[in-house]
């Protein structure tokens, strides 16, 4: 076997091997070595064991990821793999294994919590996809517009949009050639997720002789599935923002055989057995039972009461498509590698399953492409939006959507959530304003564009939502001299969301303020302590309480008219003094100098608290949930700023080596080493780095 590790300036790894399959298995030794205690901790998430080592903290995720079912449906998965895939994936497990003793001996996670690394099995980085993607499509959120349309009606549930403020999602943008400085495209943009640490994206080379390819890779899953350039061709997606995971509302009772459920032609056996979960610190194991119908796995029930034989409950089952087909689409990947055109990527694209992602593509021949890519069901509209029966066969899921929407790229195209390529697959989308503020930066300039002209937009801190509640303040009149002051100060504020800006702050404390009071309003009282008024797991509780929410409606919220016809006892005279009301408070209160000292980045780190003597690092941020500097809090809740931009790239066409990126740490997840967070000052002020593929200007590793 003969394997080259090769390292930059940034401690990015560049791997060259002499075939593909050796190449996937340094892969994987690296990122054992680089991130031995982030991977591990996936594992463990998708198998659900991560409350033996860390807590009852973990034992709500840990039962979903068995309920739901995650590494039997990666098995299944990685058994319809193609042989050549099959061979790749376990070649990137043999590495990890190969590196993991050592990767754990660096790495002091493991020890602080007595943890041993585990061996992986071939579906392991399957099971580690399916778990950071099995939430990624929000199917909580049908849960949400139940108990609304129940307690306020159908008619109120568009209020809560997500339209109306945000949700995270990333941006993506292409430039075409006759715009560029080089006649060659530009792709550019920035994932949003919740910023780990390490970071969910790991920066890597990997070259062999059926290809050469940069890119962002997730540790513990081989190859560059979602931004990546080969030379030749480059990609990059956003979330489609897709519906394709459906709730059912079971009918559930113990027979003589064991557990039945009522589907379309009646009573039928569902299949139930019982998993032990262990929880360090805690004197006795949970049980967990696990049911699966014909639908699918059961996530949610209520308390079952022990009775007649025959005395049914109630239970909501989850329905979603790597589990019905057995496909996650991880014959794309090798393919994505291999890529040197547009159209190969295209191809490569037709076999992808989950997640549902938009998907642009350019080449060095002028080639362009922007689609869909992903597995979506056909069935009855309802399904998108609500809990639907599953005894009525009207529900049932009939093929998946095929083709899957494509467009010509004409002239600089942006993706960000939006409602655009997409909306005939989706219920809710991220509201436009990220949307139509990079289109307008990249087009209110003639050009030409250059590939360090991108961090500009990158970094664009313009809060175009912040219009619904500032045309509320214009109308207050009658105010103390304090509001008055404040009121005058953000009609004359340049709405940018800066670090360094008091009238940021202001308005982001006003904003709060808003929240807070129209979540406390009678109006909707109905809607209070939902996640305590059902037995909801607790990991979908995020998606039902109620102050987030108002936050993520507040602009819709703030322009729907008649708003009493939705919300009785809420007209648009009572909405207007709770805004009064709000300034008031806001004007009255002291708080930090600048937006920056109470916006501040909180990574989440899978590692119980005190377990490591190592002070965490909370930088000031600018930007926003709805700028294009996508930091987002929770008005309300927080300012802190738990997601957000996990990587940034800039995918040059004319030459690779211009091209540039950035991820909010650094190359390495080790504590102590000098690449854990080399790249967070960049980050922060919107500077990337080089991408280098010039092995001449790179540092071979022995080992």
């Amino acid at each position: 076997m003969s394997i080259t590790i090769c390292r930059d300036a940034w401690g990015i790894p560049h791997l060259r091997a002499d075939s593909a399959l050796e190449l996937a298995f340094a892969q994987g030794r690296v990122t054992a070595l680089d991130r031995g205690w982030q991977i591990e901790v996936e594992r463990h998430r998708a198998a659900g064991t991560t409350a033996a080592f860390l807590g009852p903290a973990a034992v709500g995720w840990d039962r979903f990821a068995r309920q739901a079912r995650l590494a039997d449906t990666a098995r299944r998965c990685f058994d319809n793999l193609d042989a050549g895939t099959a061979a790749w994936v376990r070649a990137y497990v043999d590495g990890v294994d190969a590196g993991l003793a050592e990767g754990a001996r660096r790495a002091p996670e493991f020890a602080a919590v007595g943890l041993r690394p585990g061996r992986w099995q071939p579906w392991t980085p399957l099971a580690i996809w399916l778990s950071h993607h099995i939430l990624f499509a929000g199917f909580p959120a049908k849960l949400w517009r139940e108990e609304v349309a129940r307690r306020l009606g159908p008619e109120a549930i568009g209020l809560f949009a997500s339209d109306g403020a945000a949700v995270s999602g990333s941006n993506g943008w292409l430039v075409p050639g006759d715009r560029t400085t080089t006649g060659h495209a530009i792709i550019a943009g920035d994932p949003h997720r919740f910023i780990e640490d390490p970071g969910v994206y790991q920066q890597i080379h990997l070259a062999c002789p059926e290809y050469d390819v940069v890119g962002l890779a997730v540790p513990g899953v081989p190859g560059i599935p979602h931004f990546g350039h080969t030379g030749t061709v480059a990609w990059a997606i956003t979330n489609a923002m897709a519906d394709y995971q459906d709730l059912y509302r079971e009918r559930l009772r113990r027979g003589a055989t064991g557990v039945e459920a009522l589907g379309p032609g009646g009573w039928r056996p569902a299949a139930a057995h019982v998993e032990t979960i262990e929880v360090a610190g805690a004197s006795e194991p949970v049980e967990v039972e696990v049911i699966e119908t014909k639908r699918g796995p059961v996530v949610m029930a209520e308390p079952y009461e022990p009775g007649a034989a025959d005395a049914a409950w109630e239970a909501i089952s989850l329905r979603y498509p790597p589990r019905v087909r057995g496909e996650l689409g991880f014959e794309a990947l090798p393919a994505l590698l291999r890529a040197e055109t547009v159209a190969d990527v295209d191809r490569a694209l037709d076999r992808w399953a989950e997640p549902v992602n938009v998907v642009l593509a350019a080449d060095t021949r002028g080639g362009t492409l922007h689609r869909v890519a992903g597995a979506v069901p056909v069935r009855h509209p309802d399904n998108g939006l609500r809990v639907v029966p599953a005894w009525d066969s009207a529900y049932e899921w009939h093929g998946r959507h095929t083709p899957m929407p494509r467009r010509v790229v004409d002239g600089i195209t942006v993706m960000a959530n939006q409602r655009d390529l997409s909306e005939p697959l989706g219920v809710e989308f991220a509201a436009p304003h990220r949307a139509d503020r990079i289109r307008h930066l990249l087009e209110s300039s003639p050009g030409p564009w250059a590939v360090e002209d991108m961090a500009a937009v990158h970094t664009d801190t313009h809060l175009a939502s912040a219009g619904a509640l500032l045309d509320l303040l214009a109308g207050l009149h009658e105010l103390g001299p304090e509001a008055v002051r404040l009121r005058d100060r953000l009609l004359s504020w340049d709405r940018r969301m800066d670090a360094d800006s008091a009238d940021a702050l202001a308005y982001a404390e006003l904003r709060s303020a808003v929240v807070r009071r129209l979540a406390a309003h009678p109006a909707l009282a109905a809607l209070k302590g939902i996640g305590g008024a059902a037995p909801y797991p607790e990991v979908f509780l995020p998606w039902l309480s109620l102050v987030p929410r108002v936050a993520h409606g507040l602009g819709t919220l703030l322009t729907t008219d008649p708003l009493p016809d939705l919300l009785p006892g809420l007209d648009r005279t009572g909405l207007v003094e709770l805004v009064r009301a709000a300034l008031e408070e806001a004007a009255s209160r002291e708080t930090a100098s600048s937006w920056g000292e109470a916006h501040r980045l909180v990574p989440w780190r899978a590692l119980p608290a005190g377990s490591l003597d190592e002070p965490p690092e909370r930088p000031g941020l600018s930007g926003d949930h709805d700028c294009v500097l996508a930091t987002s809090s929770i008005p309300g809740v927080t300012h802190h700023c738990a997601r957000g931009p996990a990587a940034r790239y800039v995918w040059d066409l004319a030459r690779r080596d211009d091209s540039r990126w950035v991820v909010p740490l650094g190359a390495s997840g080790v504590p102590g080493d000098p690449h854990r967070r080399d790249q967070l000052p960049l980050w922060l002020r919107g500077e990337l780095v080089p991408v280098i593929t010039d092995w001449r200007h790179l540092t071979e590793e022995r080992t």
